[in-house]
């Protein structure tokens, strides 16, 4: 049974996540530059995750002032498990002033690996590899509103609980097919790539003909 800790502001003091720790954001919207950073999931792999909501100070929160997840995201001996991570870096990036590294994206794992599909996306990844069945009803919900709905924190817990997992199968198929270090570069550069994202490179694409 899965369980949900919510945590305004930052993540409790002492908290002990282990060497990698499953992450996720929601936002307002899409584009980083403009729609805030509502709310960081993140889960040891253990059953429990952990939301952070981050409410702006003119709506009486702490803003970017979360020492704890800072300290954690910028960890050089904890890895950040993402799913679609370029997006993610560029969120936190842009809401808390920080560079979240070092990083693993299951999302390039896949089409690196599982070039017999199209389908890489986190509902896909849950179903075929973890056996999972996940909603995405409530990914255009408001995030930004003062208090989350019960079904708005179980979507976004389900953003991170079950990375471990994914990862695990993810990580067999790109030793089989000699892709890991490959993918290792990848997942180097995307701090990289998503300050360029945030620097307006995103569009036109700086690696587009």
């Amino acid at each position: 049974m899965s369980a949900i800790q919510l945590h305004k502001h930052d993540l409790p003091a002492g908290l002990e996540l282990g060497p990698l720790v499953a992450v996720d954001t929601e936002t307002m919207g899409l584009n980083p530059h403009r729609d805030r950073l509502c709310l960081v999931q993140l889960s040891a792999g253990d059953g429990t995750a952990h939301l952070v909501q981050i409410i702006p100070r003119h709506l009486g929160g702490n803003g970017a002032d979360c020492p704890n997840l800072k300290a954690l995201l910028t960890n050089p001996a904890v890895t950040k498990l993402f799913h679609y991570a370029r997006f993610d870096i560029a969120a936190i990036e842009n809401g808390l002033g920080i560079v979240t590294a070092p990083v693993i994206c299951t999302k390039i794992a896949s089409k690196l690996v599982r070039t017999y599909t199209d389908r890489h996306g986190l509902k896909d990844l849950c179903n075929d590899l973890a056996g999972v069945q996940i909603s995405k009803q409530q990914q255009t919900s408001d995030w930004g509103a003062e208090t989350l709905t019960q079904e708005q924190l179980a979507y976004a817990a389900s953003d991170v609980l079950y990375l471990h997992a994914i990862w695990a199968k993810l990580r067999a198929l790109l030793i089989r097919e000699q892709r890991l270090d490959i993918a290792q570069a990848a997942y180097n550069f995307l701090p990289v790539r998503a300050r360029l994202d945030l620097l307006g490179y995103d569009e036109p694409d700086l690696f587009a003909h």
